[in-house]
């Protein structure tokens, strides 16, 4: 620990006095020591000096009064004064000055050089910074050692609180990843100091820690360490991703039969014997970023997979809570700066109830909104399930000459058919919402009919028309 001036005043063999009365700043570490003969030195100062001087320019009483006001403004801690050179004693003048202004005067005697002070509290500071450097050092192998051992971040960043006395919290943009305290709450920049973690993603992740504390230069490498830790498990998210999907991939295109199915799934960690619920999130914009993304704490325990560009998480549940963790899952996506829609497949066992599960949240996905629960019963989505039947090739045989003739001739085919079989069938809903005359729908109907080869009036050539808009849809999500 550096030098204080009553240590000093302690100080063995150097046999200095206080004169005076003033002693406000006899307990602060003196920063350096400043020899000077000099009027004005502060241009020298920084602050936190015990300033020695024989006092060899200050004469009269009024130059060692403005000696004194000098240094108090330039935030010297103390004045040592040596006597038996220009002054057999401390002058009065300086003296009450000082104790005006609070400024403590050591007197030191002929005998003592100021050599032996300025060595002394370098050496003071010396010993002191070997203490952090040490301290420091004990430190950084806390903090790796917290991960090596398989701690992980909890671990290191509750010996880094421990080690700056204060809460700290780990977020991801908005999201946060860790947090010391139940009440730490949101970080604001008024009472927390944020610090950047650098993982590839400019302001991606963000340490915070709450005001005060004091950082020895430990913050800077747990910065380094979390880093590398949130690079690491974005990685083993990524590749226990792809190994879930490979598998999830399987079994929805059923090419695995009920036994290696079950045996596959679990696995990756899934229970087919349990009622499961699939989640499907997709992302035009972000696909890239859902491969290695965190979920939010109520899915921590789920088994995630990217099928395609898609993340599926798997979670056992009976369907009652599926929303509320699709909703939890839309949130923490979004605030991660990922805009996705997400899908809610129904709860069922056994690999083929994981199949249509799949097939169920796909095509809810496909209806655009931020979370989309699935429909009671959707026949497109049990036809989707199965391998063996070409859906998309009789998707395009059906609606496939109406994409092509809307594109050579700019009219709008595909969506007065939609909005017809939205709108069941009524040909004065369809004119009033697309602003046409009824004949003009009329028209265009006949010329679906011919170009297909599917009547939309007839209930059979209707109900095929729909399902090739639906396997469109959700082959194009």
């Amino acid at each position: 620990m550096a030098l204080t001036l009553s240590a000093l005043l302690d100080a063995r063999g150097l046999g200095l006095t206080l004169v005076g009365s003033a002693t406000s700043t006899l307990h602060r570490e003196i920063a350096w020591v400043a020899v000077t003969e000099q009027e004005n030195p502060s241009m020298f100062l920084s602050g936190g000096e015990l300033v020695l001087t024989t006092g060899v320019r200050q004469r009269s009483a009024e130059e060692q009064r403005r000696f004194v006001r000098v240094l108090q403004r330039a935030g010297a801690v103390g004045i040592g004064f040596g006597v038996g050179l220009g002054h057999d004693d401390v002058p009065p003048a300086l003296v009450a000055e000082a104790n005006r202004w609070g400024l403590p005067v050591l007197e030191v005697p002929y005998r003592t050089p100021f050599m032996a002070i300025s060595r002394l509290v370098a050496d003071s500071h010396s010993a002191d910074h070997y203490a952090k450097l040490e301290k420091l050092i004990g430190d950084h192998q806390v903090l790796a050692r917290s991960l090596l051992t398989g701690g992980g971040l909890a671990e290191l960043l509750k010996h880094l609180g421990g080690m700056l006395g204060t809460d700290l919290v780990l977020t991801q943009f908005t999201a946060e990843l860790y947090s010391s305290s139940k009440d730490a709450g949101a970080p604001t920049m008024d009472r927390w100091v944020p610090f950047p973690v650098p993982t590839g993603r400019r302001d991606a992740c963000t340490l915070w820690a709450r005001k005060p504390f004091d950082d020895t230069g430990i913050i800077g490498y747990a910065q380094n360490l979390i880093s590398v830790e949130l690079n690491n498990l974005t990685k083993q998210r990524q590749a226990q991703r792809a190994l879930a999907g490979q598998v999830m991939a399987d079994v929805v295109r059923g090419s695995l039969d009920t036994d290696e199915a079950s045996r596959r799934l679990a696995g990756v960690g899934v229970n087919s014997t349990r009622r499961n619920v699939v989640l499907l999130a997709e992302s035009a914009a972000h696909h890239k970023n859902l491969r290695g993304t965190t979920l939010p704490a109520a899915l921590d325990r789920a088994v995630s997979a990217i099928v395609d560009r898609d993340l599926v998480i798997v979670i056992e549940d009976d369907g009652a809570g599926a929303p509320k963790l699709a909703r939890s899952l839309a949130d923490h996506l979004l605030e991660a700066g990922i805009h996705a829609t997400i899908g809610i497949g129904g709860s069922y066992t056994k690999p083929n109830g994981l199949r249509w599960s799949y097939f169920e949240a796909k095509e809810a996905a496909a209806r655009g909104l931020e979370v989309n629960e699935p429909e009671r019963l959707s026949l497109t989505s049990l036809l989707l399930s199965s391998e063996d039947v070409p859906l998309a090739d009789m998707a395009g045989e059906a609606i496939g000459p109406l994409v092509r003739f809307d594109k050579q001739h700019g009219s709008e085919l595909v969506h007065t058919l939609e909005t017809y079989l939205n709108l069941n069938g009524s040909v004065a809903s369809v004119a009033d919402d697309l602003n046409l005359h009824r004949n003009t729908v009329r028209y265009r109907l006949a010329q679906i009919a011919e170009l297909t080869g599917y009547d939309p009036a007839v209930t059979a050539d209707r109900v095929q028309l729909y399902l090739a808009l639906a396997v469109r849809r959700v082959a194009r999500a």
